[in-house]
């Protein structure tokens, strides 16, 4: 709560500089019978303490997901934020900088965007990255952008497993153009191989998917890439980001463009936002690359210096040859990825990864041990699940949110043929009290629907 020093002295300038001698002059444009004219019933002085404490009181009524056990993901993830991350974000250097226009002014943010580049290329064993998207959304879009640039193919064929969101980004994106959506089908939870082999052809332009998929289960990768392969296609593949620190990076099995969300990485949920975006690929389609890309060079007196060296928007070079009309990223969003990375490092992120997979194992078990509750696809998964319930998914969410818990999200939004399944997801911050509170308040449901 802001303190304003106003006093009476600095009030009256303010209205002298904008030609009023009162405050009252100041209203003279509003009618009359519009104007309070009685007294006001207002409580008397309260010390800031007690006016913060029933601020805060007010706010705690909006079911803060401060104070609601988060069981969401698809998506968004409540993952640990560590306090180094936020300490070092807000210093002034970085939360005031602007993007770097006349960038090589801007040293500093460009070495940060720079090692932001690095470790994603490190994390998912890819060539180049650039300095991050918007969020994985338009990431997806762009990579059917470039793919069909850099092919002149107009087909895409798309898991149906991949983040109806994102899908939806990738339609609006691609609709203007007339390029072919086909999508896949799931089922058993992961896009089925002798379906994708029929799909994809001589004008499939890219293969895409996402590992883990949104259902959280683990995509066939490297037969899936090699499918795409064979018909001279690119493999597009969206990754969790936290997963690697267990899994097969993309660029081992045959990936052509990496992209993902970082909001894993260092940041917070944020009611949806803003996330950013991390986009990587082969050097052989650095061109074709959207947004911008840092790289690192020497002055001419040999001292190291960071440069802006591809910028393929249109407002840097002309119309024709730009390959995207993105014209900024996450700057911010990406330093808190950089620092998080930085800080965990490889042996950290594995540890938080195996921590994600072991307690939603044991979450989903725990689950699924109950009447009327049982895993809807019996098929290896890493921090969520879907689990088909006996009671409709959003009355047990409703119900539960009282319970202090948001106990997941309700698949029958996504019109994928799940309108009786949970997906629950379960990181490294639940513990065990939280997951068997879940479980005690989901047996409450089992008993409905025994009885």
């Amino acid at each position: 709560m802001p303190y304003i020093a106003n006093t009476d002295t600095d009030r009256q300038k303010m209205l002298e500089a904008i030609g009023v001698t009162s405050f009252e002059e100041l209203l003279e444009a509003i009618p009359e019978p519009l104007r309070w004219s009685g007294e006001l019933s207002l409580p008397s002085g309260s010390t800031e303490q007690e006016v913060v404490h029933e601020v805060q009181a007010l706010s705690w009524e909006n079911h803060s997901s401060e104070r609601l056990v988060s069981f969401l993901g698809a998506g968004a993830y409540d993952h640990f934020l560590p306090g180094v991350v936020a300490e070092l974000l807000g210093r002034s250097e970085f939360y005031t900088a602007y993007t770097p226009y006349q960038a090589e002014v801007s040293q500093g943010t460009l070495q940060s965007i720079f090692e932001f580049q690095t470790l994603i290329c490190q994390l998912t064993d890819m060539d180049v990255a650039n300095a991050s998207m918007y969020d994985a959304a338009s990431s997806m879009g762009e990579a059917a952008l470039m793919a069909h640039a850099h092919t002149g193919r107009r087909d895409l064929v798309i898991a149906g497993t991949v983040n109806p969101a994102y899908l939806q980004t990738l339609r609006t994106y691609t609709g203007g153009l007339g390029l072919t959506v086909q999508l896949v089908p799931f089922p058993e939870g992961h896009l089925d191989l002798g379906s994708l082999g029929a799909m994809v052809g001589d004008e499939t332009a890219a293969v895409f998917f996402q590992q883990p998929n949104f259902l959280g289960i683990l995509e066939p990768q490297a037969e899936a890439a090699d499918i795409a392969r064979r018909a001279g296609a690119l493999v597009v593949v969206c990754v969790d980001p936290i997963s690697l620190g267990l899994l097969v990076p993309p660029g081992q099995t045959g990936a052509d463009i990496v992209l993902g969300e970082g909001q894993a990485l260092g940041n917070a949920m944020n009611f949806g936002g803003p996330f950013l975006g991390f986009f990587a690929c082969k050097k052989e389609l650095v061109r074709q690359m959207p947004g911008r890309l840092v790289g690192q060079t020497t002055d001419r007196l040999g001292r190291r210096g960071f440069v802006l060296t591809l910028q393929t928007r249109e407002q840097h070079i002309r119309r024709e040859k730009a390959t995207s009309n993105i014209c900024t990223n996450h700057a911010l969003n990406a330093l808190a990825s950089t620092i998080y990375l930085s800080l965990m490092g490889r042996e950290g992120l594995r540890e938080v990864a195996d921590l994600c997979l072991q307690k939603s194992h044991y979450a989903q078990k725990a689950i699924c041990r109950l009447p009327g509750f049982r895993l809807r696809f019996e098929r290896p998964f890493f921090k969520e699940f879907a689990v088909q319930v006996p009671a409709p998914p959003g009355r047990i969410i409703q119900q539960l949110v009282a319970e202090g818990l948001l106990a997941g999200v309700d698949l029958g939004r996504f019109r994928m043929g799940l309108d009786d399944c949970l997906l629950v997801a379960v990181t490294e911050k639940r513990t065990r009290e939280q997951i068997d509170h879940l479980v005690e308040h989901l047996g409450k449901f089992a008993t409905q629907r025994a009885t």
